[in-house]
């Protein structure tokens, strides 16, 4: 390693949230800058960070003598700053004379969780991201304390970017658990009080007020100037926009402002007299809208559902059904009962299945749809809408011996579905159960390929030259003929299947007899045993293909053409009309956006939500957007600039689920490592970059490669 030398540096960190002194360990380059500042020389550099107690040694340079330095929120003492990512790479080691080498270690930093504070996945997951930006590790990790702005009426006194820098530094240095940020919440609950309390907010408004929050704090503006506005007629656009620009930083200069603010022009032309009007405006993130979808693709959910017959009168059937994203059980269940054909006689009753068994019954009719996942299986049973029925529910298990007489243990080997049906009669015995699951079992007879559907019904799902041949008088004397036949055959045995009864703790009985009596109740649940017998008599396949819930196909647009939509010129609406300065009166212009000055940190909102006076719909279209060399020349209004705007993706706010029961995460590139990681509050798994393009990405973070 050419001309370069080792700093040992003592944090002495004066806040009061942070008691430990730390050594940090710095390999800095002798040309006063890193490799990842523009123009930098020097070979490749790299910060450690090391926790090694209390001494206040300092180093000793194998390759260069060199003095301690020592830095903290005072003091700037390193020339050149911190580099893009910080990897723990050296840590001192002192000997036994006292001297301190630098010692090889593998170890990332950076991968710590923070701890929801209850509701507070918003927060962790903007703060994350925003603590991993690159100039900002730089920047709270030198000398920002020179920057803090007490006397800013709309700061907060420098107390908001010493607790960011405070969070910043734990993330980084104390990397080893995830930890509460109950002490940075607590601060900005104190000048921001909506965020207060544990409700769940919005990342991307929450980010923005921080950005806000911390320019404030550091602004190096102390005495704001008057600036009076001037005519902008028959100017140049390129001077319009250097003076506003200037005008911008004269009373807003900050690190904030030097990273992550743009600066955008809206151009107005009056469809009457041609009068022109320009605006420049700077901006911190690009708010972009998602394409409107046609209704079924942005408010209405598609859903699949099999509906079971409960009087064996029909073979499973999965139904297709659209309902509203944002509605509850009852509207699905109204939505099968008019795919189906339910009579006034007849009711649905829907279960979740799961392991070959009914997990819960879903009997709230005021559940909201969004509990229902697209991997869940849903069954629909259709039973009588009659009262004092006992329901009989039928599950399955494959013929064999178990030691266990629990279904709790595991051991048994379940198939199928679970089947529901009914029992009529008030005094219960093997022998009722017996007919009742002859009955539900006999579509299901492989005794004739023609199945009994129920009477004066047609199969919407048939052509109709079948139909007219499953509903002849035919076969309905063939289909009668099988149940003589079974009913025959039952004459000559008790029982036709073996099954036991299974009570509330999934405790298994003895097999029961014809004659074995069974306590009354609302629900009996049997464990059915299938021999090889009733495999060649039943075709159990009809059981064991339940499809999932799932989703729609999913729309797909990219970024570029989403920015291309925001950035196109389009009239105003009839609600945001202008008044022309010539004509004197409102008129719906024509507004064009371009881009004209981009920041080294560029964020985009995807608008996911949509509002009208009643709901809020989420648009869950997936939008590809580009992780490597995402170039925005094309997209700048200042064609006279010839350069090249190029970006990396290095960070993801995720949001799943709706606006009022989601959850946030985020998905960071580690740079120095080439690495995504996923933080999910406090946990933190590493992700393939293959992966991180979701419908879920709600906010993107791009840092400039290229300028």
């Amino acid at each position: 390693m050419a001309n370069n030398h080792f700093l040992f540096v003592v944090c002495g960190h004066n806040c009061s949230s942070i008691n430990e002194r730390i050594k940090i360990l710095l390999e800095a380059s002798e040309y006063g800058s890193f490799p990842s500042e523009p123009g930098a020389a020097s070979p490749e550099t790299s910060l450690a960070l090391g926790r090694n107690g209390p001494s206040t040694s300092t180093l000793t340079n194998t390759s260069d003598s060199h003095s301690s330095s020592c830095l903290s929120k005072g003091t700037n003492s390193l020339k050149g700053g911190c580099p893009d990512s910080l990897s723990s790479r050296f840590e001192g080691v002192e000997d036994e004379h006292g001297s301190v080498t630098a010692k090889k270690k593998e170890v990332v930093l950076g991968l710590v969780g923070l701890q929801n504070l209850g509701n507070t996945c918003f927060m962790n997951s903007a703060l994350q991201c925003l603590s991993h930006t690159p100039p900002f590790v730089k920047y709270f990790f030198l000398d920002y304390t020179a920057d803090i702005n007490t006397g800013n009426p709309l700061g907060k006194r420098g107390e908001l970017a010493n607790a960011f820098g405070d969070l910043l530094m734990k993330l980084w240095i104390f990397g080893e658990h995830a930890f509460p940020p109950r002490i940075f919440k607590d601060q900005l609950s104190c000048f921001a009080p909506q965020f207060s309390g544990y409700d769940q907010h919005d990342a991307h408004e929450f980010l923005i007020f921080l950005l806000n929050g911390l320019h404030e704090d550091l602004n190096r503006v102390k005495l704001k100037p008057y600036i009076e506005s001037k005519d902008y007629d028959c100017r140049p656009n390129k001077e319009i926009a250097e003076e506003s620009w200037m005008y911008h930083m004269a009373i807003n200069d900050s690190m904030v402002v030097d990273k992550c603010q743009g600066q955008s022009t809206s151009t107005l032309c009056c469809p009457d007299c041609g009068k022109i009007s320009i605006t420049f405006d700077h901006f911190m993130s690009l708010s972009l809208p998602l394409p409107l979808l046609p209704l079924p693709a942005t408010v209405t959910r598609t859903m699949i559902v099999t509906v079971f017959y409960g009087d064996g009168s029909g073979l499973p059937m999965p139904y297709t059904v659209t309902v509203t994203k944002s509605g509850y059980l009852n509207d699905l269940i109204q939505a099968l009962t008019s795919a189906c054909c339910l009579t006034c006689d007849e009711r649905l009753l829907l279960a979740e299945v799961y392991g070959h068994q009914i997990y819960q019954y879903l009997e709230n009719l005021i559940t909201p749809l969004s509990n229902i996942k697209n991997e869940d299986c849903l069954i629909a049973y259709r039973l009588p809408n009659l009262a004092g029925l006992t329901r009989l529910e039928i599950i399955h298990q494959r013929n064999g011996k178990y030691v266990s007489d629990s279904l709790r243990s595991g051991e048994r080997k379940l198939l199928g579905s679970p089947l529901i049906t009914y029992i009529e009669e008030d005094c219960v015995c093997g022998a009722v159960i017996d007919r009742c699951v002859t009955r539900v079992f006999s579509p299901l007879k492989r005794s004739t390929y023609l199945t009994k559907f129920p009477c004066n019904k047609k199969n919407a799902f048939l052509p109709s030259e079948i139909n007219s041949v499953i509903h002849s008088s035919d076969t309905q004397s063939l289909s009668q003929s099988v149940v003589d036949e079974k009913d025959d055959e039952k004459s000559n045995s008790d029982l036709t299947f073996h099954f036991s009864l299974v009570d509330s703790d999934g405790k298994i009985s003895s097999p029961l007899e014809a004659d074995t009596l069974v306590r009354s109740s609302q629900s009996i649940k049997i464990l059915l045993d299938w021999s090889d017998k009733d495999h060649e008599m039943y075709d159990s396949t009809y059981l064991e293909h339940i499809p999932e819930v799932k989703a729609a196909k999913q729309e797909v647009f990219s970024l570029p053409s989403i920015l291309e939509a925001y950035l196109k010129e389009e009239p105003l609406g009839p609600d945001d009309m202008w008044r022309c300065p010539r004509c004197k009166e409102f008129k719906r212009a024509l507004m064009k956006l371009d881009l004209w000055r981009l920041p080294d940190i560029l964020l985009f909102h995807l608008k996911r939500f949509t509002y009208d006076r009643y709901t809020t719909n989420k648009l869950d279209a997936l939008v590809n957007f580009p992780i490597h060399n995402f170039d925005l020349s094309k997209f700048m209004g200042d064609v006279s600039k010839q350069r090249i705007y190029l970006y990396e993706l290095y960070a993801i706010i995720n949001h799943y689920g709706d606006l009022c029961g989601g959850h946030y995460t985020a998905m960071i590139k580690l740079i120095e490592e080439n690495k995504w990681y996923h933080f999910d509050d406090s946990h933190v798994s590493s992700i393939n970059e293959t992966d991180i393009k979701t419908s879920a990405a709600y906010v993107l973070f791009y840092r400039r490669v290229q300028a």
